[in-house]
């Protein structure tokens, strides 16, 4: 298996980016590397260059670049070089941690779309709080502002063959967001949506689901229009730093007792972190591409990088771009 990597993306390229490429290399035996940026600045956190090897180029995309504009223009930019490795089959996969708006447009204009997925969606695993704790793959996460129902019902045939494939859920639960349980809530969107999905013989479809009840895993597969998908992501995303926040200021507030507490209970909210801490599923993945194209945070660390590589990793084991492709061409069809 071979994996583009845009070293120059994200606010800490391209040390962290190396640094978490080194870790899933000394993991991973059956996987080599491409690192796309300036030779210099990636040998610096190099430890030594086998199974990788540097493709140099200065040019990159910012996080002030226009996406389309950029990716036209910058010819030679990391991204965009490593887009085209994936195009012309030198390379498997690839992953940014750059201009998320950039990679969708890499992915979409080079990489390629697959036949008969009119738009592709933005999909991440999130964690849940029930006993099983297996999260749900989200989708779409911000990919598209505008969807029609015929894309969110393709975004749920690519969502539920993902965690068929690389989650090993047998029958994944495939909910629709809206904002109540009944067949009749929502609006024109989801309403001719949850029509849709009713019908779809590849998905195993629950009707609707609210969002106060994705953490408690409602549903292995949530589908959403990108806009309100982005919306909750950010909502459950700042609550979680709102509620850590807190909790710190908490309890350095509440003198030697409240300290010795939090002491005493020091394991037990590690695990809770870490059992929340979706960076650990992975990064985001465009569903709806010809092949593995994965957006991790701007601001990742190397072990964030080190998950992507392992989910993107599973991907290529489990053969899901060809279960899409041919899940996609059959629903077409029907």
């Amino acid at each position: 298996m071979k994996i583009a990597v845009d070293a120059m993306g994200g606010d800490h390229a391209p040390k962290a980016i190396v640094e978490g490429v080194m870790q899933a290399r000394d993991e991973f035996e059956d996987v080599t590397f491409l690192l796309y940026g300036d030779e210099k600045a990636i040998r610096e956190h190099l430890k030594d260059e086998s199974r990788t090897q540097i493709v140099h180029t200065l040019e990159k995309i910012t996080s002030e670049d226009e996406p389309v504009r950029a990716i036209r223009r910058k010819k030679e930019a990391s991204m965009v070089l490593a887009a085209k490795a994936v195009k012309e089959k030198e390379a498997d996969a690839m992953f940014s941690a750059g201009n998320t708006g950039a990679l969708l447009a890499a992915g979409l204009f080079i990489v390629g779309r697959m036949p008969f997925i009119e738009r592709p969606g933005l999909m991440a695993t999130l964690p849940t709080f029930d006993e099983k704790a297996l999260g749900f793959d989200f989708i779409d996460l911000g990919a598209n502002a505008d969807n029609k129902p015929e894309h969110l019902n393709d975004f749920a045939t690519l969502a539920s063959q993902y965690a068929k494939s690389v989650r090993q859920i047998e029958a994944p639960r495939v909910g629709l967001l809206n904002n109540g349980t009944e067949e009749t809530k929502g609006n024109e969107l989801t309403k001719a949506a949850f029509e849709l999905l009713k019908e779809n013989p590849h998905i195993h479809f629950i009707g609707n689901v609210e969002a106060r009840d994705l953490l408690q895993g409602a549903a292995d597969v949530v589908v959403a229009d990108g806009y309100t998908g982005n919306a909750v992501l950010k909502s459950i995303e700042g609550t979680g730093v709102a509620f850590t926040n807190v909790l710190k200021s908490s309890i350095m507030e509440s003198g030697l007792m409240g300290k010795l507490g939090a002491v005493l209970l020091k394991d037990t909210l590690k695990g809770l972190k870490t059992k929340m801490d979706y960076s650990t599923y992975g990064g985001a993945v465009l569903a709806g591409l010809k092949a593995p194209v994965v957006k991790t945070h701007g601001s990742t660390g190397p072990d964030a990088v080190f998950y992507t590589i392992r989910q993107i990793r599973k991907m290529l084991q489990s053969h899901v771009i060809d279960e899409l492709m041919s899940a996609s061409q059959t629903s077409s069809h029907e």
